[in-house]
């Protein structure tokens, strides 16, 4: 008992540590892809690419982390986990900018989320397969939230990494998870055109139908029932809330991707239970 305790808090050790690392995930991949995306437009037409592309490397490894306020370098204790956002009361060394809460609460997250993993498969190759899962879709839900993306470098790798895991019949067995990945992506590519034709709108993003099918990698075509209902369930208590206390008008969306994220842990933690549960209280016993 002593052990398994033990392992859980290396984990969500751990996982601080990644969440920090996601932080830069989730700040500085938008802007390599809007980059690389000037870069390629200025090609395609013809145009001289413009200085600010032709400057030193960015990317998720250079140059060294500093604020964006002052541009200056951030210090290596100012790196830790929790700790240093507390120690600098939220505000940089340098300037006294405003540091935003995402970096905490993102770090807090991934800790939490990667304890529950461990918790929730043990010490194994399940749970290595849960952390990696844990960790792409944070990074993925927080640039949604912030830039309305799902970046293909993010659900693309995700998608692949749930088919291989399922390779050994991780969590669900290959067929399943094959057959996961194509209805996910079909479900809500049927349900916006559905609702595109009906009101003329377009009401999720493509990067919606990559993440579901993400999800349907990695567990599986049953639990897509599951996942959907509580990524509307989620979306429509949040957004509800978003509508009765944000000073901000409807005609503002609200990204899909987190939801979606946040049913797929569901799912992959507990989904068997839920619908194990549900098939017992809620269906009649038949004699």
């Amino acid at each position: 008992m002593h052990n398994g305790i033990s392992i859980i808090a290396i984990a969500g050790g751990l996982g601080l540590i990644f969440g920090s690392l996601l932080n830069v995930v989730v700040y500085r991949l938008p802007r390599m892809l809007e980059r690389r995306w000037r870069q390629e437009c200025a090609e395609y037409m013809g145009q001289e690419v413009t200085t600010e592309d032709n400057e030193a490397p960015y990317n998720l490894f250079v140059p060294r982390s500093a604020c964006p306020a002052c541009q200056r370098m951030i210090r290596s204790w100012e790196n830790i986990p929790i700790l240093s956002y507390i120690m600098l009361r939220g505000r940089c060394a340098g300037c006294g900018a405003r540091i935003s809460l995402r970096y905490p609460a993102i770090e807090l997250l991934t800790g939490i989320l990667s304890a529950v993993m461990v918790w929730r498969f043990g010490w194994s190759f399940a749970s290595l397969g849960g952390l990696i899962f844990t960790w792409i879709l944070i990074a993925a839900a927080a640039i949604d939230l912030e830039h309305y993306l799902l970046p293909d470098a993010l659900t693309l790798p995700l998608l692949w990494i749930g088919l291989l895991f399922n390779t050994w019949n991780t969590f669900v067995p290959l067929k399943e998870a094959v057959i996961g990945a194509a209805a996910g992506y079909l479900v809500l590519w049927l349900i916006f055109h559905i609702f595109r034709l009906l009101t003329g709108k377009e009401g999720m993003g493509r990067g919606d139908f990559k993440l579901l099918a993400c999800l349907g990698a990695w567990t599986g075509w049953r639990m897509l029932p599951l996942t959907v209902l509580a990524a509307a369930a989620i979306g429509a208590i949040v957004g509800g809330s978003w509508l009765l206390f944000s000073k901000r008008g409807r005609e503002h969306p609200i990204p899909f991707g987190p939801f979606l994220a946040a049913a797929g842990l569901l799912a992959l933690t507990a989904g068997p239970a839920i619908v194990h549960t549900y098939m017992h209280w809620a269906l009649p016993a038949r004699h």
